[in-house]
């Protein structure tokens, strides 16, 4: 693994190699494909896993059912983007929660946000902190981050945002709590969701947990034959 420095450094992985060299020890470490991700009338260049069943680990998997999604570009990280882009972020801070490789973390930044990258999986950080650099020339803030075990340091954001992380009842449960803690006072989240069967599961406990969900924009998604309706449920303090 490469080393990312001292991780009790508050909101961000120190990398020690520069943004070139990241990017030649990720396509070392594993097969690699690069994938043109547009978005409204920006193109994002996406270095990314060329296979994802490449990287799962039956050790992961026995430790907690964990799979690598994060590695492939999703539609609604896509429109997340989108819906970011719009968005004036300068002088505001952004987490995204769950950063995968990278693409919604490339728009909030190229929005003007200071965005803190999270993710349960060390090479997705990575592959973000490479996308960035590669696309915009500059290292991502990133941090390990375990949705059950969340760190007591990471402050609070203006802007907290996630693509297609409702797929089980548990996170569905477990996002609100994160969200009310993480979320300044007059801050906002961003989720994108196609459809996802823990979704309502989510909206329930958002109430349970003084969130107020203030607006739900549906947007389609076409990609060749994929065709999807991607949920942006915009969410606030009560």
């Amino acid at each position: 693994m490469i080393d990312r420095g001292n991780p009790s450094d508050i909101g961000t992985s120190v990398p020690v190699l520069d943004g070139e060299a990241l990017v030649g020890a990720l396509t070392r470490r594993f097969r690699t494909s690069v994938e043109d991700a547009t978005v409204d009338d920006h193109t994002f260049s996406i270095l990314k896993p060329a296979n994802a069943d490449d990287l799962i680990r039956e050790e992961d998997f026995v430790k907690d059912e964990r799979l690598p999604y994060w590695a492939d570009v999703w539609p609604s990280s896509i429109i997340l983007a989108g819906k970011l882009l719009e968005l004036d972020g300068q002088g505001r801070s952004a987490l995204e929660l769950g950063c995968g490789v990278g693409l919604s973390t490339l728009a909030a930044t190229s929005a003007g946000f200071d965005v803190l990258s999270t993710d349960y999986y060390e090479d997705a950080l990575d592959v973000t902190r490479a996308n960035v650099f590669r696309n915009l020339g500059k290292l991502a803030r990133t941090r390990l981050v375990d949705w059950r075990h969340l760190p007591l340091d990471l402050g609070t954001f203006d802007l907290i945002f996630a693509s297609d992380v409702l797929y089980e009842q548990e996170y569905a449960k477990l996002l609100p709590v994160l969200l009310r803690g993480l979320l300044s006072s007059e801050g906002m989240v961003l989720i994108a969701d196609p459809g996802r069967v823990a979704a309502p599961v989510f909206v329930e406990a958002c109430g349970e947990h003084g969130l107020v969900i203030r607006k739900k924009e549906t947007r389609p998604f076409e990609a060749g034959e994929i065709k999807q309706k991607i949920d942006i449920y915009e969410i606030g303090r009560g």
